[in-house]
């Protein structure tokens, strides 16, 4: 059936009439919606915050030496032992932070770990290496690092190395996790391995090694180990073998 226009009067009263049936359409429907209850906003997963590698360990870092004590000298330069250890203990302690250990300082400055009150007969060097490990005891260290610099009568000698206590399976595959990891870091002229030593400091029945990161004997190694950027590049080495060794241990739990 095909509608037919009536008259114009007629028209313009039925376009009115569509004007205000669609009104109260649309106004009905905006009702509608409104009384819709609210729908939450999407939820965007956040990403879990990183974990950084070495999140809950506890770690002593030993600058060896200090105070009355200051190592060996350096033969060029003259400076002492104690000093450089510190400078590259240091290091070691920002960049294991960085990773998310806790770091614990047996020495934060020049001084020695003696007392005034030492008993009758003991020498201040054994008061020193014990209330050393005293203090990664009252830590309760997972892990103890002591930076050392070697010294021989032969200057050719060079490059670093790591000692750990005999018989101790975890400080054994620190020390060589360690070891590979100087040599791959630092591309020493000479490889050294690790090796089983007897120091006072590894005494703990927990995975610890001390570091002879190199020899200020020679003269080549000792301007790289008065240099800060070999320091930092040290204390960057140092932090990944103990990361190594943190991935290591965890693989053969």
């Amino acid at each position: 059936m095909q509608w037919l226009p009536g008259k114009k009067g007629e028209r313009k009263l039925t376009m009115a009439v569509l004007l205000v049936v669609l009104l109260g359409i649309f106004t009905a429907v905006a009702a509608f919606r409104q009384n819709l209850p609210k729908q939450p906003d999407p939820v965007v997963a956040e990403s879990p915050a990183a974990v950084l590698p070495l999140s809950g360990w506890r770690i002593v870092v030993d600058p060896g030496h200090g105070g009355y004590d200051g190592g060996a000298r350096a033969r060029d330069s003259g400076v002492w032992e104690k000093e450089i250890n510190l400078a590259v203990a240091r290091q070691v302690e920002k960049a294991l932070t960085q990773r998310g250990a806790a770091v614990f300082m047996t020495r934060t400055k020049d001084e020695d770990l003696c007392t005034d009150a030492r008993p009758a007969g003991k020498t201040m060097k054994r008061e020193d290496m014990e209330n050393r490990v005293a203090l990664a005891v009252e830590a309760k260290a997972d892990m103890v690092l002591s930076i050392h610099m070697n010294e021989y009568r032969d200057r050719s000698q060079s490059g670093p190395q790591v000692f750990y206590r005999q018989g101790c399976d975890s400080g054994r595959l620190l020390a060589g996790a360690m070891q590979e990891t100087l040599i791959a870091q630092l591309s020493p002229q000479k490889r050294r391995a690790a090796l089983a030593g007897d120091y006072f400091i590894l005494q703990l029945d927990v995975p610890s090694v001390l570091i002879e990161c190199g020899f200020i004997s020679n003269a080549a190694e000792e301007k790289l180990l008065l240099s800060k950027d070999y320091q930092e590049k040290l204390g960057q080495a140092v932090a990944q073998g103990v990361e190594s060794y943190a991935a290591l241990s965890q693989g053969i739990k």
